[in-house]
């Protein structure tokens, strides 16, 4: 996982990943955006529906039957919000995940 900093008083944490694009990795995807918002500092019921969120991008991008295909899962820390982006083979899907407050 590689973070950059935006700006000395802020983090902003940057993530991709490739996995075939075949309906069986996506727990995978679902597991990758549960950690991502765990790390992120967002609730174990917030941690679950972020995987469920990016899980069903990923439904929304791939197509059954496409063996050889990858999928590229991206993570970006926005501000007060997480933007999960799903691509495969010329589709996209994007999601935005509010972030814990931090006061």
């Amino acid at each position: 996982m590689s973070e950059s900093s935006g700006t000395e008083d802020e983090s902003t944490l940057v993530l991709r990943i490739s996995i075939p694009a075949r309906s069986e990795y996506h727990v995978i995807v679902r597991q990758m955006a549960a950690k991502v918002a765990a790390y992120l500092g967002n609730t174990e019921q917030e941690v679950a529906a972020a995987g469920a969120a990016l899980e069903t991008l990923a439904a929304q991008v791939t197509v059954a039957g496409e063996v050889e295909a990858d999928a590229t899962f991206e993570f970006h820390q926005s501000g007060e919000a997480l933007l999960m982006r799903a691509r495969c083979a010329g589709r996209s899907a994007d999601a935005s995940w509010p972030l814990p407050s931090r006061t």
